[in-house]
């Protein structure tokens, strides 16, 4: 099946490509088909693909693990255009409708996506307090790659599909369990039917464009007067099929990938996943609009975007792999301006020695630098952040920055 269709609502810069859409930007940004397949756009030749996020190509609070088949499968090189949906305003504790909900903040049921109504409204199952909240679509399959390559992906365009987004708490999670949300604690008897009774606080949040065009979240005080802040869009997940048969929750990130919320991963970064099963079967998902490093309340700016990746495979020993074992172990990234190292662990303790680790083995492996120079320059220069403190697994990165190292060059690594 081929879809004909232009990919509305895309940086077709950022795509590095030449080729205008025959459509404006205009929201809602909904499915181009039901089906995964390739995109037919004029220049573009025969790697462009897309999926959407439909009963069939997502998991609902599971990741990819070894037993799933791909959705798609694409050659090395390929852009993968993505469909994807926010979790939230469709969970059981917003009442699993999210026509219902959203109208109760003033959205037009032509504003909803109609493939969130199709998920909510079908009969897959969805265990809020067991299974974790995420919709994770893929999981598609690079040809040839095999356990020991790593996939180079690179963050094309993350673009938002609806002019609105959720902020969550949600009781016993958080950086403030117990705290809050600050009211009563959930009914025995809550569920999608009567929401309610979970007692949890969601903060709708509209987002619109400033006189330069940028988009910005809006929130109120109060009085009712405009808090607003401005918006990095990236996706929250980004991952691999992990080698195991069991089933591996949504929330807690691993050396698979997955549930990384690390937000300076956007548009025009990479990020470096080490292969585990034939085919590596890349999957995304959790989209955000914005997120502060920590995303303490427990969700960050949750907004469902439409993500365009390049895919690259990159076989063991390959020279841009960043390590001189020709693989890798754990994720990495990479943006115009800084490597990240990124760190985890279910002790935040353990996570910040998880990235100083991996920081020090960069330096030393790929920047020549002798470690304990590395050690002290980490000290010195660089900043390490807590990515998020709230997925079981916490993460911290650093943002080792490039133009420190202009003069000097990377030995032969293989």
């Amino acid at each position: 099946m081929k879809i004909k269709h232009h990919i509305v609502g895309i940086s077709f810069a950022a795509l590095s490509l030449s080729v205008t859409a025959t459509t404006p930007y205009t929201m809602p940004l909904q499915p181009l088909a039901d089906k995964p397949g390739p995109l037919m756009i004029k220049g573009f030749g025969s790697k462009v693909f897309y999926v959407p996020s439909t009963l069939a190509t997502i998991k609902w609070g599971y990741l990819p693990n070894a037993t799933d088949a791909p959705v798609l499968t694409v050659p090395s090189g390929a852009t993968v255009v993505f469909d994807t949906l926010s979790h939230e305003g469709i969970l059981e504790d917003q009442g699993r409708n999210p026509v219902q909900y959203f109208g109760s903040h003033g959205v037009s049921p032509h504003m909803v996506l109609n493939d969130a109504i199709a998920i909510t409204r079908s009969d897959l199952p969805h265990d809020f307090f067991k299974d974790g909240p995420h919709i994770v679509t893929g999981p598609v399959a690079i040809q040839g790659a095999e356990p020991g390559d790593v996939l180079k992906i690179d963050v094309l365009a993350v673009t938002p599909r609806v002019p609105y987004g959720v902020i969550s708490n949600r009781h016993g999670k958080g950086a403030l369990p117990g705290e809050f949300p600050e009211g009563p604690k959930p009914e025995s008897d809550a569920s999608a039917a009567d929401p309610s009774k979970f007692h949890n606080m969601s903060v709708f949040t509209p987002i619109r464009k400033t006189a330069r065009g940028q988009w910005q979240g809006v929130l109120k005080n109060t009085q009712g007067a405009e808090v607003t802040f401005p918006t990095a869009p990236f996706m929250g997940v980004m991952g691999v099929a992990a080698d195991t048969t069991e089933l591996v929750h949504s929330v807690p990130p691993g050396a698979y990938g997955g549930n990384m919320d690390v937000k300076d991963l956007g548009a025009g970064t990479t990020v470096y996943l080490p292969v585990f099963v034939n085919g590596a079967n890349f999957y995304t998902g959790d989209p955000h609009m914005s997120q502060g490093n920590g995303e303490v309340a427990l969700t960050a700016l949750e907004h469902s975007m439409r993500a365009s990746f390049r895919i690259t495979l990159l076989k063991k020993g390959d020279a841009r792999i960043p390590s001189a074992s020709g693989t890798l172990v754990k994720p990495f990234g990479e943006t115009k301006e800084f490597w990240i190292a990124i760190g985890l662990h279910p002790d935040l303790n353990e996570a910040m020695k998880d990235a100083v680790r991996e920081s020090v083995r960069f330096l030393s492996e790929v920047l020549g630098m002798d470690r304990a120079v590395a050690y002290a320059y980490l000290s010195a220069a660089t900043d390490f952040n807590v990515s998020q403190v709230v997925d079981r697994t916490k993460g911290i990165h650093s943002l080792i920055r490039k133009s420190d190292f202009k003069k000097s060059r990377a030995p032969a690594r293989h």
